[in-house]
């Protein structure tokens, strides 16, 4: 069974007229439930992260500037980026998801999880909240299996159309955490990190490990691509639990971002990632929503994700 972690508290992170809003939630919810793969998945459990867990990360001055904002009501964190009154307490929600996730798939029985959680995470540095995200779900959860469960070969796999800036920076001097990150890169896309020659520093030198594509690229180009990255990584690292940043805006139909990948890619994308978790990490799989922002196709992508965690080959 895979643990399903889903709240209508994230439904309160209201951001208004704006591509990360609370109707991604609604459509997946829907779509899961009228498939019957809610019905299939183990109900997950969680408690939010206080603001000290949250603190192990991120730095205090933001922490206070993220409370303060919806202390007020809300609104504009950066140019993108933006709260409402319940904002703060759906953030540490969020990320008491994530991090529950990894206690469940590392002691219970069910070796897999997906957290439907927002605002989603893999942009917030240790410093700074930003590209709709405010604190850093991944990041949180990784941090918590090192500390609390002693991991030390941590392997995050990032495929959002965006390249995860604030992941890279948490863990880039991190040996513990290996890093990989596929996405469009180039003419100025978003947030313009995310180069081949980004690999890490210090103790982290070779544990960071990206690979930029330019838009067009074919669908085999880009299955190609990422398991020859994926594989490299699992096997340098061989992981003892893998993290799925997992964006949906590579699809087709996004308004946002796009790499041309269709539905049933995001079921490639997942098989492979299990694959590896198979070999090296006893099946463990923490996989946390990020982007994706044409409903219908984001709806059939997490099932399609979804699908092939509750039934692996």
């Amino acid at each position: 069974m895979t643990i399903l972690y889903s709240d209508p508290l994230f439904l309160r992170h209201v951001t208004g007229a704006h591509p990360e809003s609370a109707d991604r939630l609604r459509s997946i919810t829907h779509r899961l439930e009228k498939s019957g793969l809610t019905a299939q998945s183990t109900k997950g459990v969680y408690q939010p992260l206080t603001e000290e867990a949250v603190a192990l990360v991120h730095a205090p001055e933001m922490i206070a500037r993220i409370k303060e904002v919806a202390r007020r009501g809300g609104g504009m964190i950066e140019s993108d980026t933006f709260t409402s009154a319940d904002s703060f307490s759906v953030a540490l929600a969020a990320a008491g998801a994530c991090t529950a996730a990894v206690d469940a798939v590392l002691t219970g029985a069910d070796q897999t999880a997906l957290c439907l959680v927002r605002p989603p995470g893999h942009h917030a540095t240790p410093t700074e909240s930003m590209g709709f995200c405010l604190f850093n779900n991944i990041a949180l959860a990784a941090h918590h299996a090192r500390a609390v469960h002693g991991l030390t070969r941590l392997l995050i796999v990032d495929w959002d159309v965006h390249h995860g800036n604030g992941t890279q920076d948490i863990f880039y001097r991190d040996p513990t955490v290996m890093f990989v990150s596929i996405h469009r890169y180039g003419m100025g896309f978003y947030p313009g990190t995310g180069a081949a020659d980004e690999t890490g520093s210090g103790p982290g030198l070779g544990h960071t490990l990206n690979v930029p594509l330019r838009f067009g690229v074919s669908r085999p180009d880009y299955h190609d691509h990422f398991s020859r990255a994926l594989e490299k990584a699992a096997d340098a690292l061989k992981p003892e639990l893998v993290l799925v940043s997992a964006g949906f805006d590579a699809h087709v139909r996004d308004p946002i971002g796009s790499l041309g990948l269709d539905t049933e890619d995001f079921t490639v994308l997942t098989r492979r990632v299990l694959d590896v978790a198979q070999t090296h990490a006893h099946g463990r799989v923490v996989s946390c929503l990020e982007g994706g922002y044409h409903l219908e196709a984001l709806a059939e992508s997490v099932q399609a994700h979804l699908e092939a965690l509750l039934r692996p080959q």
